[in-house]
């Protein structure tokens, strides 16, 4: 188990963003403690984030949180509306991924990936969310992955 921090190599709209915060996350069995986000600095201590959440729960991408003086997040001042779903394939289905992150690509959604066998998923909505939701719970039910969503609550 390594202890440490979750990076975004190719964060979703690297483009807009300036400014990398973080966020304390329960290691669990990941032994991540912190994550990393890249974000668009809005002022001294709001930014919007800049990348899909991996490990994260109730951030989205799009979502105004504001920061201590560390530069972490301590709460979603204005929400997104977004939605994020984690999507997770075990060694005898990592050769599925592609077709998954095809079939996810048709429908609107947008995928940054963590790992070889992990992948984050931003859905625009509630409504497009519900929609991306419905493909993964079919895809679970079929023993092709396993998914969770980004929320809590």
């Amino acid at each position: 188990m390594s202890w440490g921090e979750a990076t975004h190599r190719d964060p979703t709209w690297r483009h807009r963003s300036d400014f990398i915060i973080a966020i304390e996350i329960d290691p669990g069995d990941t032994g991540i403690t912190t994550e990393q986000l890249w974000a668009r600095k809005l002022d001294e201590r709001h930014f919007e984030l800049c990348c899909i959440p991996f490990f994260a729960y109730d951030l989205a991408l799009g979502d105004v949180a504001e920061v201590d003086d560390d530069f972490l997040v301590r709460r979603v001042t204005t929400a997104s509306g977004r939605y994020v779903f984690r999507v997770h394939f075990d060694n005898e289905n990592c050769g599925l991924r592609d077709d998954v992150v095809l079939a996810l690509a048709e429908r609107g959604a947008l995928v940054e990936w963590s790992s070889a066998s992990m992948f984050a998923v931003d859905a625009r909505d509630a409504l497009h969310g519900q929609a991306i939701a419905a493909y993964l719970q079919s895809e679970e039910s079929q023993g092709r992955l396993i998914y969770e969503t980004g929320k809590t609550g």
